[in-house]
């Protein structure tokens, strides 16, 4: 028997909406800070996929300067009808304190890859919106509440239908499902079977007591009924299990008729402990009952590693290569970058043919305008190495290799100059290592690097383990500093600050990234970027 292994789409890819056109698969996924938005992932056996695109691509659809961290685009919702593909999406603009700013907006395409449409405004209610195109041609939005009253957050699930004609909300708004006692219900899903409608939605919020649940009405606005075996999908019962944090789903059937749910999960580094890969997404079978209420195909509630393939023929796709040479103009697709669109006047393949080109702006710190290229991290063990050249003046003048998660937590082994007034040809390595508000110069001293033209910098990140490494030649590495703990670049440390929570929902990314704090606008040349997986856990 053909099975699937879990996760199907690794690292840093939460909250799935899946679609079936025909024989084509399609998942997106949520980006939140990092541009361009969503991620767009193709299968044609829902075993084997492929990153394809990210539909919110200018700032015209997409404007997320100086959103804080974990704001940005929250979870897609992608649907088609009657030729038309339809893309749901909240650009979050603030999470801290009971005010949530959160404008739903709607872009469409007639081809899955695009080009998607200019923003239509939808409402700004809450968070999590999705269309359920009905059978009597209606289409009906849902999407949470925010209660902002007495920090209650969550205040439930709202309906409204969508005229396509007016491009725009109309009619009442329908209160239609409170909730069940598991709280915090967000990431609704409608469906039609059998005479019913059911409500899909996550519970439990998106940590260790996530959940997917179930209602179903006879009416689109109730009243709706919980499923009697609430929840269909958690991990919460067995904190030793493979997957942890499974919730927030979406559901999709076959062509011969079979149905599976993807979810977001994560995958700790030790028991309940942090995930550096962060949310990503997984799949289970699923399937109707005589009762009409849907069950998990292996009984109870717990998604496996081991999954049975549908009854598809399978459709492999090759791997993406390690190394990237950047030739050509085009950035590769699984780069990007936080919150601005990576425009030509910072960086590009085409000034110095053959090179990344980096010029430097803000700070790592910076929600505004960083020149930070990077990757997702997307297993326990990787290798990720460059190789740069650079020619800073001065101190404030940085380049060099970031293991990142925010604004707030980040490892960066870079290169710098000497002081002001100081020996302009003078180039040192150093490592700053961000936890919060407490910065880390973990060197005693720089490692002086003048007269090497190209340098080569590598980070070996296994588990909690990260261990930089540079050489002034290829073939010949040497340690750098202390191990560092690679684990605070995970949502688990990072949503915990004094006690207090904050936002915290991505994963760790390993990336190129030139600072120029003087603003002259130094450059960094990047002649190749390789990123290895040592480890499929």
């Amino acid at each position: 028997m053909t099975t699937i292994t879990n996760p199907i789409i690794r690292g840093f890819n939460p909250d799935p909406s899946i679609l079936r056109v025909g024989d084509d698969y399609y998942i997106v996924t949520s980006t939140f800070e990092w541009f361009p938005g969503y991620q767009l992932h193709h299968s044609k056996d829902l075993k084997n996929w492929r990153l394809i695109g990210r539909p919110l691509d200018r700032v015209s659809q997409l404007d997320m300067a100086g959103i804080p961290d974990s704001c940005g685009v929250w979870a897609p919702c992608l649907s088609h009808h009657d030729g038309v593909f339809y893309l749901l999406y909240t650009n979050v603009k603030r999470f801290d304190g009971p005010w949530k700013d959160t404008p739903n907006y709607v872009v469409t395409a007639t081809d899955i890859e695009g080009p998607w449409s200019e923003p239509i405004y939808l409402n700004s209610s809450g968070f999590d919106s999705s269309f359920f195109h009905d059978d009597d041609g209606k289409t009906w939005m849902v999407n949470m509440v925010v209660d902002h009253r007495n920090d209650k957050f969550f205040g439930g699930i709202v309906l409204q239908q969508y005229s396509k004609r007016q491009k725009k909300l109309v009619g009442d708004i329908h209160y239609i499902f409170e909730g069940t006692e598991r709280g915090r219900t967000e990431g609704p899903h409608l469906y039609k079977r059998n005479g019913y409608y059911y409500l899909l939605t996550a519970e439990g919020g998106t940590g260790y007591e996530h959940a997917m649940t179930l209602a179903r009405a006879k009416s689109i606005t109730g009243p709706y009924e919980v499923h009697p075996h609430n929840p269909i999908v958690s991990a919460l019962e067995d904190p030793s299990a493979y997957l942890q944090r499974t919730g927030h789903g979406d559901l999709v059937e076959t062509q011969n008729g079979e149905w599976y749910a993807v979810f977001l999960t994560g995958r700790p580094l030790t028991e309940r402990g942090r995930c550096i890969t962060g949310r990503e997404t997984a799949i289970e079978r699923v399937e109707w009952r005589d009762d009409d209420w849907l069950y998990l195909g292996c009984g109870g509630c717990q998604p496996r590693p081991e999954v049975e393939a549908p009854r598809l023929l399978e459709h492999p796709f090759p791997p993406p290569p390690e190394r990237q040479d950047f030739d050509g103009e085009q950035i590769d697709l699984h780069f990007q970058s936080p919150r601005v669109p990576m425009s030509p006047v910072w960086v590009n393949q085409s000034d110095r043919p053959g090179y990344l080109r980096l010029y430097g702006r803000e700070s790592l710190a910076s929600c505004f305008n960083q020149s930070l290229v990077a990757r997702r991290v997307q297993e326990h063990h990787t290798e990720t190495a460059t190789c740069v050249e650079f020619a800073p003046s001065n101190f404030q003048q940085m380049a060099g290799l970031v293991c990142y998660y925010n604004t707030y937590y980040f490892h960066y082994l870079h290169i710098h100059g000497d002081d002001f007034g100081g020996d302009a040809n003078k180039k040192f390595l150093s490592i700053i290592s961000a936890d919060r508000v407490h910065y880390d110069y973990p060197l005693t001293e720089p490692v002086d690097i003048t007269g090497a033209e190209r340098v080569y910098l590598k980070a070996d990140f296994n588990g909690a383990d990260l261990q930089f490494y540079y050489g002034i030649n290829e073939h010949q590495w040497h340690k750098i500093g202390p191990v560092l703990d690679g684990s605070i670049l995970s949502d688990e440390h990072a949503a915990n600050f004094k006690e207090r929570f904050h936002a915290a929902f991505t994963g760790a990314f390993v990336g190129m990234a030139c600072q120029d704090l003087s603003g002259q606008g130094v450059h960094a040349d990047f002649d190749w970027f390789e990123y290895k997986e040592l480890s499929h856990r």
